[in-house]
């Protein structure tokens, strides 16, 4: 049991990285990564969200829609479980850390739409994972995340002191430097899994 969920979770940082191997949740990635304190806010607001997705989704999947024949409506009512926890998360960052949230600015809001979060709650139910194990997964997911946006802005705060031809100052530049460090997470697949299966056998 412990063996499978340590490799959920780290499946979730490393091996399927949302952002970098499934490319879900590109518009934060890109729109909020060019300031190490902007990205790790998000990355931490976003991993908080999956969670309080994961354990308000699971059991409504699990107790609600499919004992009554709702399972059509998997995708609405996660979108509208996801709004509801971003406005609470929304309103509490402007009470307690109101600075982070003026640096977030627009991209809070667009948590409700990023389909990183979206996608974890779905897959975590078509996967046949039980509560525990969607929510390891879910912080597996979140983690890698963050880890992705801190990655990546210390990425981009090295492009900015790199000259570049013209023609690709701006996105092209840094969507060249998130393909590079995309290819550099496809190393951990084998790495992750027989580390693992050394140390539990």
């Amino acid at each position: 049991m412990l063996k499978s969920l340590i490799l959920i979770l780290m499946g979730g940082v490393l091996i399927n990285n949302y952002v970098l191997q499934r490319f879900l949740g590109i518009c934060p990635f890109l729109g909020v990564s060019k300031k190490l304190k902007q990205a790790s806010g998000m990355g931490v607001a976003v991993t908080f969200v999956m969670l309080c997705a994961t354990a308000a989704t699971w059991p409504v999947q699990t107790y609600i829609l499919e004992p009554n024949g709702l399972g059509y409506l998997q995708t609405i009512a996660f979108i509208l479980i996801i709004a509801a926890l971003v406005q609470f998360v929304e309103i509490v960052m402007k009470k307690f850390i109101p600075a982070l949230h003026r640096s977030l600015g627009i991209y809070l809001p667009l948590i409700t739409t990023n389909c990183a979060v979206l996608g974890v709650t779905i897959n975590n139910i078509t996967d046949g994972y039980g509560f525990l194990e969607s929510m390891v997964s879910s912080l597996g997911v979140g983690i890698g995340f963050l880890l992705a946006m801190v990655l990546f802005a210390g990425v981009r705060s090295r492009i900015e002191n790199c000259p570049a031809p013209k023609s690709f100052q701006g996105l092209p530049v840094t969507l060249v430097a998130a393909s590079i460090v995309s290819l550099a997470f496809f190393g951990f697949t084998g790495i992750v899994t027989n580390v693992i299966e050394k140390i539990f056998g």
